[in-house]
Parts: C-alpha cells; sequence; structure tokens
C-alpha cells in the first residue's frame, strides 16, 4: 500500500497539523517508556503514513501504545475544525471513551515530564 503524502507545504493544509502528530508521539513514546518498563517494544508503523515526512522519528512503543497512537494520528487527521481547538475545551468527542481517559492519563503524565525537564513553553499548553 502506498504512503498517504500529506502535503503540508499546500496553502490550503493546517499547519499545525505536522506538530499536532509530532506532539502526539512524543507525548505516547515518554508515557510508554516510562510506564511500560519491561514490556516488549517494536518500532511504530502506521500503514499509509510516512513518519519521516512529518519529521516523526518512529518511537519505540508497546501494543497498547501504539494502538493509542494509530487512534490519536486518525481521529487529528479527521477532526473536522479548523483551527483545531485544544480537545479538552472541544465540543466534539472525537475519541471512544476508553482512549479518550487513556489520552488524558498520558498528557497529564508526559506534560509533567516535559515541563519539569525545562519545557516551560509546555506551561501554557498544559493549563490553558
Amino acid at each position: 500500500m502506498a504512503t498517504i503524502p500529506l502535503q503540508l507545504d499546500r496553502p490550503d493544509c493546517d499547519p499545525g497539523l505536522a506538530k499536532d502528530l509530532r506532539t502526539l508521539a512524543r507525548f505516547i513514546s515518554i508515557y510508554c517508556r516510562h510506564k511500560h518498563q519491561g514490556v516488549s517494544r517494536r518500532v511504530f508503523r502506521l500503514r499509509g503514513f510516512d513518519l519521516e515526512d512529518l519529521k516523526i522519528t518512529p518511537p519505540q512503543l508497546c501494543v497498547p501504545c501504539s494502538k493509542l497512537l494509530s487512534h490519536a494520528f486518525v481521529k487529528r487527521l479527521q477532526c473536522p475544525y479548523n483551527p483545531k481547538p485544544a480537545c479538552k475545551h472541544c465540543q466534539t468527542n472525537c475519541y471512544q471513551p476508553e482512549y479518550r481517559a487513556e489520552i488524558r492519563k498520558v498528557m497529564r503524565f508526559s506534560g509533567r515530564k516535559l515541563v519539569l525537564s525545562g519545557r516551560l513553553d509546555l506551561l501554557f499548553k498544559l493549563l490553558f
């Protein structure tokens, strides 16, 4: 199956899309690395996507985290809002309830880790 070219340089393409996908990959990677130690991991691949085009280094994830990241990628790409609001302020619940609960845990944990490691620019995003 051929990969889907996202053509992020088109004028009608959402400029924050690649950044959002990189952020999702980073947050889930941090969560998996700290919370799922000792679990076998494999390089994350999503059929139809070329992560290198998005400037994402494919993370090593366990199976549940791979499923969560796949679900998050698909839901972010299908978001009908432009500009996309923060999910916690959105009126539409895109995620299924079990994925929504899991992504909240991931964002809470990884956001704190990044802020405590010196990424103060994420503090604003975490709080608002």
